[in-house]
C-alpha cells in the first residue's frame, strides 16, 4: 500500500500521509487504516513508522533530555528553572551538589542565584508533577559568560542533522563549541567573536528555512563565505 508523502516534506493537519502496512507516530492520526497529520510540519518515515515534525509548539520534557534553564525562584530545598516549557523545572540540592540539604550550607543564593543560567539533564518527568533536574554530571552546571541563543524546540532536531550531520559540520567549519538543548536554546563558546556571528547565523537559517530541501549546504556555503569576508 502507498506512501503519499516524501521523507521531509512539508506538511499540513488533515494531510494523507500513508496506509496499508504504515504506523502512526508523532503528531499523527490513524482513520479507517490511512494516517494523517494532525500538526503543520515535515513529514519522517523511519522504516515502516510515518511521523510528523512540528514546525512549531512547545517543548514538553523528555527524561535525559538535556536543557538550558534559567533559575527563577529558591525554594527550601532546592530551585526552580524556567526551561522554555509550560513545566516549570525543579532543581533539588542532591542534584545540584551532590549532598542532602542542610543548614550548615547557607543561603542557596550562594550555589545559584535568581537570573544564573544552567546546563541541566531532565531525570523525571510524567506530567502528573513537575520536570526534576540534574546539574551532576559532565558538561553540567552554570553556565559563565556563555552566548544563549533561541530556537523553536520543534526545530532542535533539524539543527542536529540526521545521525548529528548538520551541528558537526558547524563545529567544525566555526571551531566552536555548541551545546544544544532539546528546549529550544542553544549555547556557544568561542574565542573568535566572528565565528560566534557565524554560528548565529547558522541557527538563524534554521529558524526560518528548516522546511526547504539543500539546507546544510546553504548553511556550509554562508559559513565559508562568512569565513572569508
Amino acid at each position: 500500500m502507498p506512501l503519499h508523502v516524501e521523507h521531509k516534506q512539508l506538511v499540513v493537519p488533515g494531510e494523507l500521509l500513508a496506509e496499508g502496512d504504515y504506523l502512526p507516530g508523532d503528531n499523527t492520526y490513524m482513520a479507517s487504516g490511512k494516517i494523517y497529520s494532525q500538526r503543520v510540519g515535515l513529514a519522517e518515515v523511519k522504516g515502516k513508522k510515518v511521523s510528523v515534525v512540528a514546525l512549531k509548539g512547545p517543548y514538553i520534557p523528555k527524561v535525559g533530555d538535556l536543557v538550558i534553564g534559567q533559575v527563577v525562584g529558591i525554594t527550601l530545598g532546592g530551585w526552580l528553572v524556567d526551561i522554555n516549557s509550560p513545566y516549570t523545572a525543579i532543581l533539588s540540592v542532591p542534584d545540584a551538589i551532590g549532598k542532602p540539604f542542610s543548614p550548615e550550607l547557607g543561603p542557596l543564593a550562594k550555589i545559584l542565584s535568581i537570573g544564573d543560567t544552567i546546563i541541566a539533564k531532565v531525570i523525571a518527568f510524567d506530567r502528573t508533577r513537575d520536570p526534576s533536574l540534574t546539574i551532576k554530571g559532565r558538561g553540567l552546571g552554570k553556565m559563565e559568560g556563555d552566548v544563549v541563543v533561541d530556537l523553536a524546540p520543534t526545530k532542535i532536531p533539524r539543527l542536529i542533522g540526521r545521525k548529528g550531520s548538520m551541528i558537526t559540520m558547524i563545529k567544525k567549519l566555526t571551531g566552536c563549541e555548541i551545546v544544544v538543548g532539546q528546549n529550544g536554546k542553544v549555547l556557544i563558546r568561542g574565542r573568535n567573536p566572528k565565528m560566534v556571528e557565524l554560528v548565529i547565523g547558522a541557527i538563524r537559517m534554521v529558524e526560518e528555512q528548516a522546511h526547504i530541501p539543500g539546507l546544510t549546504d546553504r548553511i556550509r556555503a554562508y559559513i565559508e563565505q562568512g569565513k572569508q569576508g
